[in-house]
């Protein structure tokens, strides 16, 4: 994220207060999202002086984010969010429920004949020929359908027009040109500012379905999705694919303080060693397939917190009348991440998955190893969303006091 960035929006004169919430993306593991969101709102309820300025004990409070922003599954999440922001707390109890009837075969469907599933070389030739001709390995078709019946574009809409929320914003990368490209909604065109910097873009457009299926097309598992930039059509995948600076967005929609939910690992974890593989034996698929995933998924959102903290740490040294001089307000950012390994959680979880699935996966080799990684993506079945979920709640709850100084100003 550029310094310019971050100066200019420290500097903005802000008609209200303006809350971001940014859902990094991460496939199935996107279900912590859920589970911190939940938690989140319980902290609200629970204080007497929350969002709705009249009391949250036994009263539904007003939605405590002005700017939602999402990455892949992220984007679905915070889609879904804005569709049901003006009811306030209540979306996050909807979006719960959500994620409660979703099941792998509700996102994707793996069109292999059954001959074919048990047997390496029969998956391996007929999954080829299925990404040679759809440019993916799984049919999405489940997810553009999910998609239709859940999020609710009218109900986004009528949030930015009754100012439940002012943007929501969700991020696409082009495979025609390689520019990560942020779509951004608001109540009225002119009120959106673009912005453009080396190889990242926004631009205006009223968000559809097909915004959430390209900022969710998993590369080589889900197909692109076409969408239309300065006039002409290109092909999009996820989101989270060259995103540089996820903050940056936030910044430039107006918002001054900033909850960030990724799903990444905890610094310093390593599956453990499976102690019946051969000594100095190499990676094997699943190992390297998990590698791929993680590099696709792998943000820079502490390198864009780092910076913004560098900023407002170096504008705080400076003489107090050339402080004054800039009327620098700090950005705050508050990042709640995983308290402990997904790819883990996932291995416990892998007999889960669609009996189909599990043995195409089975027979590419890609569930040895760290093969927990790649099924993490894919696990949209009920006891490893269960699980995330109650992680989520955990690890928000571990930081309530967090939450509150940056929802609430405690």
């Amino acid at each position: 994220m550029s310094l310019v960035t971050l100066i200019h929006a420290g500097m903005q004169t802000r008609e209200r207060p303006s809350v971001a919430l940014v859902l990094m993306g991460g496939g199935a593991r996107t279900a912590y999202q859920v589970g911190v969101l939940r938690a989140l709102a319980d902290v609200l309820r629970a204080s007497p002086d929350g969002p709705s300025g009249r009391g949250e004990r036994g009263v539904c409070a007003s939605f405590p984010f002005q700017v939602l922003i999402g990455t892949s599954a992220g984007a679905i999440n915070a889609a879904f969010l804005a569709g049901r922001a003006a009811a306030g707390l209540a979306a996050f109890d909807e979006l719960a429920a959500f994620w409660s009837c979703l099941r792998s075969t509700s996102v994707y469907r793996l069109s292999v004949p059954a001959w074919a599933r048990i047997h390496r070389f029969a998956a391996i030739v007929s999954l080829s020929r299925h990404i040679q001709t759809h440019g993916a390995m799984l049919d999405s078709t489940p997810l553009r359908e999910m998609l239709h019946a859940g999020i609710r574009l009218d109900g986004i809409e009528h949030a930015l027009r009754t100012r439940a929320i002012d943007a929501l914003a969700v991020t696409a990368s082009s495979y025609s040109s390689g520019v990560h490209w942020t779509f951004c909604q608001m109540a009225r065109r002119d009120l959106f500012q673009p912005w453009a910097h080396p190889g990242r873009r926004a631009e205006f457009q009223p968000l559809t379905i097909e915004h959430l299926i390209a900022s969710s097309a998993i590369p080589f598992l889900f197909p692109s999705a076409v969408l239309s930039v300065d006039g002409r059509e290109e092909h999009f995948g996820d989101g989270a694919m060259r995103q540089i600076a996820p903050l940056s967005p936030a910044w430039h929609l107006g918002a001054s303080r900033v909850l960030v939910v990724g799903v990444g690992q905890p610094e310093n974890w390593e599956l453990p060693a499976d102690p019946g593989a051969p000594a100095r034996r190499g990676p094997t698929l699943g190992s390297m397939a998990g590698h791929v995933m993680a590099s696709v998924f792998h943000d820079t959102l502490q390198a864009d917190i780092e910076q913004t903290l560098r900023v407002a740490e170096t504008i705080s040294r400076l003489p107090a009348e050339a402080a004054a001089a800039m009327a620098y307000r700090p950005l705050d950012v508050l990042s709640i991440a995983p308290s402990c390994s997904l790819d883990a959680l996932a291995q416990e979880h892998t007999s889960e998955l669609p009996l189909a699935i599990r043995r195409a996966l089975a027979a590419l080799g890609v569930l040895k190893g760290s093969g927990g990684t790649l099924a993490s993506y894919l696990l949209f079945e009920p006891g490893f969303v269960r699980a995330l979920i109650a992680l989520g709640e955990s690890d928000a709850l571990a930081r309530r006091s967090e939450l509150r100084q940056l929802l609430l100003g405690d």
